[in-house]
């Protein structure tokens, strides 16, 4: 697992535009967005709309790495190394598990930065130190869950291109037909569902909370975190599962 790990973060160090342009456009999100939105959307209340999106953003990022991660299978693929690793003498779950702690660190690299860059605007952890907690596991969950998942995706795909295509076009619904952006409280009808219904959704609701307010309301995180879990147990097990056929065939 080690190995698996320190080879993908060799190649992400030979190939620093896998980390920067998933930064990137959150990057310009967080600045650009949220300053014209500052001053157009005064009358909903929001006092600091750069602490309001932030969440939204941090997800966005940890897409785009563990996005990206998937990327590095297609690439082990042309050099012949993922098959090497198949016939090698290590477990397909240190394999899977190399492949995502990879992604989960890239992601808590880029949010740090992002975090680093919203201290200029004004962004603070209202709920403290037990706050920032229970939001490096709530990053974590998803990161592991996402990253899974495109791992899996992967295996299924025959190139990158269509990989890239897939992956697009999951993100982006996923992202805008969630609370990101704007507040939910007054959608109404099929789309108010579809929010609802979207599991990032409450992820990134748990994460504002933990932002905005300084009691931690363990009734609405709890049920976060449990859902994710179930969620990364059973896209890690799709994971094992497709990669054993991998090596079956």
């Amino acid at each position: 697992m080690i190995n698996i790990l320190w080879r993908n973060i060799k190649w992400r160090i030979q190939n620093p535009i896998a980390i920067i342009i998933p930064l990137l456009q959150p990057l310009i999100w967080l600045v650009l967005y949220s300053a014209v939105a500052n001053q157009t959307l005064q009358d909903t209340g929001i006092t600091n709309y750069t602490a309001f999106i932030l969440p939204g953003i941090i997800i966005l990022v940890t897409f785009g790495a563990c996005c990206s991660s998937g990327m590095i299978n297609f690439i082990m693929k042309s050099n012949g190394s993922f098959f090497r690793i198949l016939i090698a003498p290590i477990s397909r779950t240190s394999i899977v598990l190399g492949q995502i702690l990879e992604a989960i660190l890239i992601s808590f690299i880029e949010v740090i930065i992002l975090f680093l860059v919203s201290l200029f605007y004004s962004v603070t952890i209202a709920s403290g130190t037990t706050g920032i907690a229970f939001m490096v596991l709530l990053i974590f969950i998803t990161a592991f869950f996402m990253s899974s998942l495109a791992y899996t995706i992967s295996l299924f795909l025959p190139n990158e291109v269509i990989y890239e295509t897939i992956m697009t076009a999951i993100v982006l619904p996923i992202f805008f037909l969630s609370s990101a952006l704007f507040p939910p409280e007054n959608l109404s009808g099929g789309l108010a569902i579809a929010v609802t219904l979207n599991p990032f959704t409450h992820i990134i609701n748990s994460l504002r909370s933990l932002i905005f307010e300084k009691s931690i309301l363990l009734e609405n995180i709890l049920p976060v975190i449990g859902l994710f879990i179930i969620l990364c147990c059973g896209s890690f097990a799709l994971a094992i599962w497709k990669l054993k056929k991998e090596t079956a065939n």
